[in-house]
C-alpha cells in the first residue's frame, strides 16, 4: 500500500498536489519474540522488523516524503550524506522516480553492501577521507529551495514518513507500548518515532505514551558523552555518528518520554546480533542490535521489566553487512558428494 497511502493525511508536508509514489514501503511485521522475551527478564517483547522495507532499512519510510516533495517542487535530483543506508534508499527512489542521486559516504567506512546498493541504483558516489559529520557539512549547502533536493533527516519530510513506524505498532498493539528501544546514530528515528507517538496519542488512538529507550555504541556516544565524539569508532557502521543532526529533539524524546538515552559496547551490539539470529531467526545488521544490546543491559538491573511490554526497532537487514557476519565464523562442514557420508556426518547411521 505504501506510507503515503496509508498515512498520507497524517503527513503535515503532504498536500494534494503531492505524488503518490511507493516502492513498497511500510507495513512491516511486529513480531512476538519466542525466545529472548523470557531470557531477558520482560513481560511482552516484540521486534519491529525495519529491514523488511524495500531497499532493507527503516530509512524508505522518510525517503518516500522527502522523494514525493522533491518532484512536487520540481527538483531534477536529490542528495544526502550517508554512512550507507539513506544512500541506498535516496538512490532507489530517485531511480524509480527518473531523478539524478549523488550520495556523499566517508571513504572506507560504509559498508559493502549497503554501496553496492547505492552504485546499482545509479547513484553518483562521492567517497570522502573523512567522517559522516564532515559529509553532512558539505552537502548541508543543498537545504532549501533548488534543483537538487538534501534528503538527510535535517529535511522535515524525512521525519514526517517515519514517524508512520509509530503508528503502525499503536495500530497492531491497540496502544503504545510501555517502552521502545531504539538504536541512535544522527538520532532523526528516535525524534521521528517520539513525534508519531505523540501525534497518536493526541488523536486519542493510544491511551499512554511510551518511554524511549535509545542506545549507542561506546565507541560513538557523544549523547551519552554530552559533547561530540570527534573520531567515533564502532562495528556498527550505520550509527558512527559523533556529532548527531537531530541532537535537541533526541535529548527531547527522552526526557518528556521520561526515558534515557545509554551506550553499549560493540562486544554487547554483537552479543545481541548473534541472539537474535540464532535463537529468533532475526537477521539484522549489527546497528539494530544495539537497541537489542540495550534491552538486555537494561532489563538485567531492572527486574520490574518482567511487567512490561517492549517494542525493539530493528533497524535494518543484516545483509546490508555480510562482512560482519562472515567475520562471526561460518559454521561449514564438508563431506563427499555421497549420501551415506553425508549420513555418517550428521551422526544418522
Amino acid at each position: 500500500m505504501g506510507v503515503l497511502a496509508r498515512y498520507g493525511h497524517l503527513i503535515d508536508s503532504v498536500t494534494e498536489s503531492t505524488p503518490q509514489i511507493t516502492l513498497g514501503e511500510g507495513s512491516t511485521p511486529l513480531i512476538r519474540s519466542r525466545h529472548l522475551e523470557s531470557q531477558l527478564g520482560v513481560g511482552e517483547l516484540y521486534f519491529k522488523l525495519e529491514g523488511m522495507n524495500p531497499t532493507g532499512s527503516f530509512k524508505d519510510r522518510g525517503m518516500v516524503v522527502a522523494v514525493a516533495k522533491a518532484l512536487e517542487d520540481g527538483s531534477t535530483g536529490v542528495i544526502c550524506a550517508s554512512t550507507g543506508n539513506t544512500s541506498a534508499s535516496a538512490s532507489a527512489y530517485a531511480s524509480a522516480c527518473g531523478l539524478e542521486s549523488i550520495v556523499v559516504v566517508p571513504k572506507g567506512n560504509i559498508a559493502a553492501g549497503k554501496l553496492a546498493q547505492a552504485s546499482m541504483y545509479g547513484a553518483r558516489v562521492v567517497a570522502i577521507s573523512g567522517l559522516f559529520d564532515d559529509a553532512l557539512d558539505i552537502v548541508r549547502s543543498f537545504a532549501g529551495p533548488g534543483p537538487i533536493k538534501l534528503v538527510n533527516s535535517v529535511n522535515p519530510d524525512r521525519i514526517e514518513g517515519q514517524k508512520t513506524a509509530s503508528f503502525e505498532i499503536v495500530d497492531e498493539l491497540g496502544d503504545s507500548p510501555d517502552d521502545l528501544f531504539i538504536p541512535v546514530g544522527n538520532a532523526g528515528n528516535i525524534t521521528a518515532y517520539w513525534k508519531g507517538f505523540l501525534e497518536y496519542h493526541a488523536m486519542g488512538n493510544a491511551t499512554r505514551l511510551p518511554r524511549m529507550m535509545g542506545f549507542q555504541a561506546a565507541g560513538a556516544a557523544p549523547l551519552v558523552l554530552g559533547h561530540p565524539v570527534e573520531e567515533p569508532e564502532t562495528v556498527a557502521s550505520a550509527i558512527r555518528i559523533g556529532r548527531p543532526a537531530s541532537w535537541e529533539n533526541a535529548i527531547m524524546a527522552r526526557d518528556h518520554s521520561g526515558g534515557l538515552i545509554d551506550s553499549v559496547t560493540d562486544e554487547q551490539i554483537m552479543d545481541a546480533y548473534s541472539l537474535l539470529a540464532g535463537q529468533e531467526g532475526i537477521f539484522g545488521e549489527p546497528a539494530s542490535a544495539a537497541s537489542v544490546a540495550g534491552l538486555a543491559k537494561y532489563a538485567a538491573a531492572h527486574p520490574e521489566m518482567q511487567n512490561r511490554r517492549v517494542v525493539c526497532i530493528i533497524t535494518g537487514n543484516g545483509l546490508k553487512d555480510p562482512d560482519n557476519a562472515t567475520a562471526q565464523g561460518l559454521n561449514v562442514e564438508e563431506a563427499p558428494a555421497d549420501l551415506g557420508a553425508v549420513e555418517r556426518l550428521l551422526g544418522m547411521n
